[in-house]
């Protein structure tokens, strides 16, 4: 086995019984991003020298018996994750490129566990796309198949995950950035609940979270970044739940259609459905459920964030402006032409979002569902709609737990006919994280991984 290709968990143990050295570790991972990013495109100021210098420092803090929770472990962070000396351009040309001034809570809590942060991930287009198009970074693609996206927003962190770029990438999640891009790629993606990671620049619905190829690394990586930072308003403190669950009697809520947008493909159904008889056969109770959100609830969103987008793409000076990828300049140019009133109403439907997706929590344990209702689409293309009047109909299963601010998580399910991943979401109460990870954990089957 190559030493890039080792969960989180298996380096500490090496680390612990001095078998393996970060230095041999972070030599490995640097190795393989020679073989492969030239073709997918993954990562944003990756740092060799800076890396191999914390490499050798996680490698005398073991020496030593002083090291930390994450010590030594490779990661990577998503570009729009601040750390300190690096710009954040948000995937677009438009961004002034001003080194962050300091690390975000999450970055920072990596660093204190000994994290090697060597590189920041791509992303798309201010974090708005399902894809990794973007006119700062070059095309992200899906190491499964070079021809598909990895998805989105967080193409660089699901497709170096999947690449074996070490073990535990971090990205951050506000319609399904998270989910959608592990989904594709065969990851475990964890959007917490709201506030378990400080995000440092809280929004509503917004959520930092690991991607992972297991979710025992997922949960590592969750227990080093949760936690209260005075800069997120909206964080809370580490909560206690375990990384276990009881199977038998456990209610799980199946949902197969969304309600709205793209229709799901068939391949898709049948295998969240195989998904959901393997938890029936071990003792769980499976009742499927009707739709959980709206079109009006869709809709409504859409205007809320279209004029949320207008609002600061007007911000910059023209010549930025003119930057933008067209696709977004062409889905907010519509959003003078919506009043007051429609974006209030907009804004409402998140909150409709929330207690519909709480009513359903009253009766069960667990929601089932996909992740995305289709396979990986083409990387080229900005949305799989292609169109940017509809930007949004591939979320529907996603984005109800953004704004209930529930955690949902991601498992490789199985693959389709053409060799793609296909992945089940489970989503389950406020603060029971580990929960989810640990029905992943159940679920998930030792497989290859990529090479492109």
């Amino acid at each position: 086995m190559n030493l890039a290709d080792l969960t989180a968990i298996e380096l500490l143990a090496k680390y612990r019984d001095g078998s393996v050295s970060p230095v041999e570790v972070m030599d490995a991972v640097l190795a393989r991003v020679d073989e492969l990013e030239p073709q997918i495109c993954a990562l944003y100021a990756l740092d060799r020298e800076g890396a191999r210098a914390a490499a050798q420092e996680s490698e005398r803090r073991w020496r030593e018996g002083t090291a930390g929770a994450l010590d030594g472990v490779p990661v990577t962070v998503k570009e729009n994750i601040a750390t300190r000396g690096t710009p954040v351009p948000q995937g677009t040309a438009a961004t002034e490129l001003i080194p962050a001034a300091e690390d975000a809570p999450a970055a920072a809590r990596l660093r204190a566990a000994g994290a090697v942060i060597f590189s920041k991930t791509t992303m798309p287009e201010y974090g708005m796309l399902s894809s990794g198009v973007s006119t700062f970074h070059r095309l992200t693609r899906n190491p499964w198949d070079l021809s598909k996206t990895a998805g989105g927003s967080s193409a660089g962190a699901a497709a170096a995950a999947a690449a074996g770029y070490g073990p535990i990438h971090v990205g951050t999640d506000i319609g399904g950035s998270i989910r959608l891009p592990a989904g594709w790629c065969g990851l475990v993606g964890l959007k917490p609940t709201h506030g378990r990671i400080a995000v440092g620049n809280p929004y509503p619905g917004r959520a930092i979270g690991p991607l992972t190829r297991t979710a025992g690394d997922a949960a590592l990586a969750l227990s080093v970044m949760s936690g209260y930072d005075p800069r997120d308003h909206t964080s809370i403190p580490v909560a206690s739940d375990n990384f276990e669950v009881d199977l038998q009697g456990l209610r799980v809520a199946l949902l197969l259609d969304a309600g709205v947008g793209l229709p799901v493909d068939p391949e898709v159904t049948a295998a969240v459905s195989a998904t959901a008889a393997v938890l029936e056969k071990v003792g769980a109770i499976v009742e499927p459920i009707a739709p959980i959100i709206t079109r009006e609830m869709l809709d409504g969103l859409d205007r809320f964030w279209r004029v949320r987008s207008a609002t600061d793409i007007a911000a910059l000076p023209e010549e930025r402006r003119a930057k933008v990828l067209p696709q977004i300049r062409e889905w907010v140019s519509t959003a003078g032409d919506l009043s007051g009133f429609d974006v209030f109403h907009g804004y409402s439907q998140m909150g409709a979002m929330a207690a519909a997706v709480g009513q359903v929590f009253t009766s069960y344990d667990v929601i089932l569902s996909p992740v995305a209702p289709i396979t990986a689409f083409p990387a080229e293309l900005a949305y799989p709609t292609d169109d940017p009047s509809k930007p949004f109909e591939h979320i529907a299963f996603t984005v109800p737990y953004n704004m209930s601010q529930h955690p949902a998580t991601t498992v490789n399910a199985t693959w389709s006919t053409t060799g793609l991943p296909i992945a089940a979401q489970l989503a389950v109460p406020h603060h029971q994280d580990l929960k989810a990870l640990a029905l992943a954990d159940y679920l998930t089957k030792p497989h290859p991984w990529p090479l492109a």
